[in-house]
């Protein structure tokens, strides 16, 4: 390995190894002395009970683990977003599993709280997968009730989820281990069954404190809600337990009698690693993604035996097209080139810039995969569309247009993993998060915006000089170096990762080593719904 590889390597694993030190102190939840409460009260954290709950010999795929992250300091923090939520193995069967931390503000949901349980109802629902609910909350943090209360995407859409997953046939069930109150008391009811530990366990609309003011009735909660009480009296809840190790093991039996689904039938055949070392993952991207590489590179070490069949390979350079297959899956990869090329007629094309024939190309091999119900990869790092008065001219604007609307009405799942830049209208173009990618996820280098913090930060360098200039007020150049400086501070600190998957702009922030894994487990889960619309794009201009 040379040098320049050796400084990438070093560069990638040390954004790696941060990742790592982050997620470690997320896993404390809401610290060790909450977590020593939890215990003390015979009660597993969230973690403890879903590793309790999962076949140890498949992967868990953690969602969200950085919601919420750097978000929320004056009300203490919310790591994980107060849940702990993925895609795990149950009883051999793929499920996905969201647990309550109830050392973070007692289970309290912030607005990213909902915000994240939405995204794993979502992700039932589209790929048709049963939903593990283990309940241990608080309810609505109620110093932010305005922002997780009353709209479309807040904390009564959770139970509007319920019944329409119910309609949909997809299994809910739910285990009360901890409080569940007010109006979360509906989201275990509205599951197809409920199982309840004694003495922690509680149901209720209003707890004992809020029942005494409201109509004077003196009343504990255990009386007023508890196992004993749901399943004896109230016939809410359908099984009772002495301890959580029980309720979880039952949880297991539930699930592994459970009727198998018809598949999609996406092509899948015997998995082959890759023959190119996917550790050398590390080395292929410089330091802040400062020099061009070639994406071929990447691919090369995530698919099986290194085999990419390229489409159209001499053509549309800049966005790299092809079939290959992730562990066994048949998939389309559509990825943007880093390298500088040359189109048929000798001009230098920049990488990771959108050309109208790279463009075209894209479109219609997306067009391809849905034909032959494939499902598709995007490989993101793209700095956008190309701009000026020859590409304009040449019509930019509809041959992008032509593959944003390839990838909207796109029905196959589709997966993107952003790699290193994802600007602007080339997000879109790539199935960024607003296209329903089946996941999203990004490298510890990736970088989301409307564009490069260099540039944007100039832009509003200018824009700011220009209008205190037109007050009257006199700028030095040394003042224009410091508040360029504190603009790019700001906005690079806006592009990261962290930033992203703080708001679940991506699901996760992954190693690179995990591409592989991720995707096919990806696939895996979206195999099992085997409802796939007709593929329409309306119109297109050609």
């Amino acid at each position: 390995m040379n040098i320049e590889a050796n400084r990438n390597e070093d560069w990638m694993k040390l954004k790696c190894s941060e990742v790592k030190q982050h997620f470690n102190t997320i896993k404390l939840g809401g610290g060790k002395k909450a977590i020593e409460k939890q215990h003390d009260k015979n009660k597993l954290t969230p973690r403890e009970r879903i590793d309790y709950l999962l076949d140890k010999d498949k992967p868990f795929v953690e969602i969200g683990s950085f919601a919420g992250f750097e978000m929320y300091a004056s009300e203490g923090g919310c790591p994980a977003g107060g849940t702990v939520a993925g895609l795990g193995y149950i009883s051999g069967r793929q499920c996905v599993i969201v647990a309550n931390d109830q050392t973070v503000k007692a289970g309290a949901w912030f607005p990213i709280t909902g915000k994240k349980n939405l995204r794993m109802q979502e992700i039932a629902m589209e790929n048709h997968l049963p939903i593990i609910y283990l309940v241990d909350s608080a309810g609505v943090y109620l110093p932010m009730q305005d922002e997780i209360f009353p709209d479309k995407e807040h904390f009564g859409r959770i139970f509007r989820n319920n019944a329409k997953m119910s309609g949909m046939g997809i299994t809910q069930i739910a285990a009360v281990m901890g409080a569940c109150v007010a109006g979360g008391a509906y989201l275990p009811i509205m599951s197809d069954e409920t199982l309840m530990v004694e003495g922690n366990g509680s149901i209720f609309l209003a707890g004992s404190y809020l029942v005494k003011a409201a109509i004077g009735e003196e009343i504990d909660n255990e009386t007023l809600g508890g196992a004993v009480t749901h399943t004896e009296i109230s016939g809410i809840a359908d099984y009772k337990f002495p301890n959580e190790q029980e309720c979880l093991d039952h949880i297991k039996k539930i699930v592994s009698k459970l009727g198998s689904n018809t598949k999609a039938g996406f092509n899948r055949i015997i998995s082959t690693l890759p023959t190119k070392n996917p550790n050398e993952l590390y080395n292929i991207i410089s330091e802040g993604n400062s020099k061009p590489y070639d994406m071929r590179a990447v691919i090369e070490r995530i698919v099986d035996s290194s085999e990419f069949d390229e489409f159209k390979k001499d053509y549309g350079k800049t966005i790299l097209c092809g079939y290959a297959r992730i562990d066994g899956w048949a998939v389309g990869i559509v990825a943007n080139q880093r390298l500088n090329t040359k189109n048929k007629k000798g001009e230098i094309q920049m990488g990771g810039v959108i050309y109208n024939d790279s463009a075209d190309k894209a479109a219609r091999f997306i067009m391809n995969c849905n034909q032959k119900k494939i499902p598709l990869v995007f490989l993101q790092d793209v700095t956008g569309f190309m701009v000026g008065s020859r590409s304009e001219h040449s019509g930019i604007i509809k041959d992008g247009a032509k593959l944003v609307n390839a990838v909207s009405n796109s029905v196959v799942p589709k997966f993107t993993i952003i790699i290193g830049n994802s600007y602007g209208a080339g997000n879109y173009a790539m199935c960024g998060k607003a296209y329903d990618p089946r996941f999203i996820y990004s490298w510890p280098c990736a970088k989301i915006a409307v564009m490069g913090g260099e540039q944007a930060a100039k832009t509003m360098l200018q824009i700011q000089v220009a209008t205190l200039k037109a007050k009257g007020e006199v700028i030095q150049e040394i003042d224009e170096q410091k508040l360029l400086s504190e603009l790019k501070e700001k906005y690079e600190k806006q592009t990261s990762p962290y930033y992203a998957a703080a708001r679940l702009w991506v699901d996760e922030i992954i190693d690179p080593l995990n591409t592989r894994t991720l995707i096919s487990e990806g696939i895996s889960a979206a195999n099992n719904n085997p409802i796939i619309e007709s593929y329409n794009t309306g119109i297109i201009q050609v």
